[in-house]
C-alpha cells in the first residue's frame, strides 16, 4: 500500500482558499507564463488534434492560451470548483468542458485510446500516485498521441529552504520540511519511459523572482496556492523564525540590485528560484519516425593508415580522394 506524501484535502484548502481572494489575479504572473509556454508547445504539433485533457487546470494556466489551430475541444479537470469556475473560456471555436475531481489515485473519465494530447501546468507536483496518473494518461491517448506539460523541479525555492532550515536550527536546534519535496529530472524521464512514452523531450528552465523580503515571497505562495501541504508539515513558525530566515536569506543569497529608476543605490533584493521542467512525450505508433539501426564498417579504426592499401585490394585504388571520404 502506496503511503501518501501530500494531503490532498489541505491542498484543496489552500486553492478555495486562494480561488476566494478578491486580489487573486496578483498572483497569476508565474502560472500564466508557464501555461502560455506549455500551450505554445501545442501549437508545436503540426497536425490539428480533435480532443484534448488539460489536468489540474486551475484558473486555466494552459486553457486560456489555446487555440482552434490546435485543438476542437478539451476538457479541463480541476480538483477545486472555484479555481475551475474562474478559467476564463478560450478562443470561442473551441468546445470546453469543465470537470471537477481529484485526479490522484483515480481513473480518468476517458476510453482508452480517445485522446489527441493531455497537457498539464505546474499541478502534477501535489500528486502522490503520479506513476499511475502518467499510465492513465497514456491509456487515454490516443497512438501517437501527445502528453505535454510542465512541473517543478528540484531547485524550486532552493534558497528559501536552506534559509528556514538554518533558522530552525539556530533557534529552535531542529528542523521541519517547510518546502515540499520536488521530483528530479530523472525522475521525470523514468516516468515517461516506463509508461511507455516516447520521443521524449525533456528541458529545463529557471525562473527567477526578486523580493525586498522573505515575506510578500511567502504572501505570493500562498496566493497561488502553492503553500506547503505535506502530510509532515509543521503548521506554524514562530515569528523569531521568521526573521532569522529573512536575515540568514539576505546574508546568503542577497543581490545588489542595479541603480533603475525608482530603485535605490544599494538596494538588496531576495532571489527566489522557481525551476520547471517540461516534457513531451509521444504514445508509441507504427508511422512514427524509428531510430536508424547501427551501421556496420569493414574497415577498423586501427587500419586507418593503410587505406590505400585497402582500397587496391577491393579494386578502388582509381577512387578519386573526395570519393574515398
Amino acid at each position: 500500500m502506496q503511503s501518501n506524501v501530500f494531503d490532498r484535502r489541505a491542498k484543496l484548502l489552500q486553492q478555495e482558499r486562494a480561488a476566494a481572494r478578491s486580489d487573486v489575479d496578483n498572483f497569476d504572473f508565474l502560472k500564466e507564463e508557464v501555461g502560455y509556454r506549455v500551450a505554445d508547445r501545442v501549437l508545436d504539433v503540426a497536425k490539428k488534434m480533435e480532443v484534448g485533457v488539460d489536468l489540474g487546470s486551475g484558473r486555466g494556466w494552459v486553457l486560456r492560451h489555446l487555440t482552434s489551430h490546435s485543438v476542437a475541444r478539451v476538457t479541463g479537470i480541476e480538483m477545486s470548483e472555484a479555481m475551475m469556475n474562474q478559467a476564463p473560456v478560450p478562443d470561442s471555436e473551441i468546445a470546453v468542458e469543465k470537470l471537477v475531481m481529484d485526479m490522484d489515485g483515480a481513473d480518468l473519465p476517458f476510453t482508452d485510446n480517445s485522446v489527441d494530447v493531455v497537457t498539464s501546468c505546474l499541478a502534477l507536483h501535489w500528486v502522490n500516485d503520479l506513476p499511475r496518473l502518467f499510465s492513465e494518461v497514456n491509456r487515454i491517448l490516443k497512438p501517437d498521441g501527445v502528453f505535454i506539460g510542465a512541473l517543478f523541479g528540484g531547485q524550486t525555492l532552493m534558497e528559501l529552504r536552506s534559509s528556514l532550515q538554518l533558522a530552525e536550527l539556530e533557534r529552535q536546534g531542529g528542523f521541519s520540511p517547510h518546502v515540499s519535496p520536488f521530483v528530479e529530472v530523472r525522475d521525470l524521464g523514468s516516468l515517461l519511459n516506463t509508461n511507455n512514452f516516447t520521443l521524449l523531450t525533456i528541458d529545463t528552465d529557471e525562473l527567477r523572482v526578486s523580493y525586498p523580503t522573505i515575506f510578500p515571497l511567502l504572501r505570493d505562495l500562498k496566493g497561488m496556492a502553492e503553500n506547503n501541504a505535506a502530510v509532515n508539515r509543521k503548521t506554524s513558525l514562530t515569528r523569531e523564525t521568521l526573521l532569522a530566515t529573512n536575515a540568514i536569506y539576505g546574508d546568503l543569497y542577497g543581490q545588489v540590485r542595479p541603480v533603475e529608476e525608482g530603485s535605490e543605490v544599494g538596494e538588496v533584493v531576495l532571489p527566489a528560484t522557481f525551476q520547471v521542467y517540461y516534457w513531451i512525450g509521444w504514445k508509441p505508433s507504427a508511422n512514427q519516425p524509428k531510430a536508424l539501426k547501427p551501421q556496420k564498417s569493414d574497415v577498423s579504426l586501427k587500419d586507418l593508415y593503410k587505406l590505400d592499401e585497402i582500397f587496391e585490394k577491393k579494386g578502388l585504388a582509381d577512387v578519386s580522394e573526395d570519393e574515398k571520404k
